[in-house]
């Protein structure tokens, strides 16, 4: 049998610290993790920002994977955006101070990982059900259904980050450098 940190996270049990329900949520948030945490120590940051045939770049899914976590997880506690939640989303996409390597976009997003994963491990399971708004128009949601997407949405965009790195990763022989995926 291989050893458990071999395995996907969801393979290795039970976190003892989140509520039954929401290991799923925080399985995926936790694989996602690991998965950008393997390249981020090759990727080369001239290409950070590059946008192979138009598709979004490696740095607008590293600021997206942690502004997104961050916006749906304020909405599940049924609370609005702040200002800089605002900001952050305004400049998704574009170069900021402190977000100038891989790295730095990388210990952003691992950061609001740990976050969420607290927010879980807080989360009444009885409040669930409840209903939440998302965004200025209030659009119907529940604590669940956020916390769900919130894994899902940041899956989607690890996936498409893995596959713009080994886009942008490749050199003029089309192999990939720097990037072990």
């Amino acid at each position: 049998m291989k050893p458990a940190s071999t395995l996907e996270v969801w393979l290795r049990g039970p976190l003892p610290e989140i509520p039954a329900l929401l290991q799923p949520v925080a399985h995926a948030l936790l694989q996602a993790r690991e998965e950008v945490e393997k390249i981020a120590g090759g990727f080369p940051n001239e290409k950070l920002w590059e946008r192979p045939v138009g598709v979004a770049s490696v740095g607008f899914h590293l600021q997206h994977l942690t502004g997104v976590l961050d916006r749906l997880f304020t909405y599940a506690k049924g609370e609005m955006l702040s200002p800089s939640q605002l900001e952050w989303l305004a400049n998704e996409g574009k170069p900021q101070a402190g977000q100038a390597s891989f790295e730095e976009l990388f210990q952003h997003f691992s950061q609001q990982i740990d976050k969420a994963l607290a927010q879980l491990s807080a989360t009444d399971t009885s409040t669930l059900l409840e209903g939440r708004g998302v965004g200025r128009a209030q659009i119907p949601s529940t604590v669940l259904g956020l916390l769900f997407h919130a894994a899902e949405h940041t899956q989607r965009h690890v996936g498409q980050l893995l596959v713009t790195v080994a886009v942008v990763g490749r050199n003029v022989e089309g192999k990939v450098q720097n990037v072990d995926l």
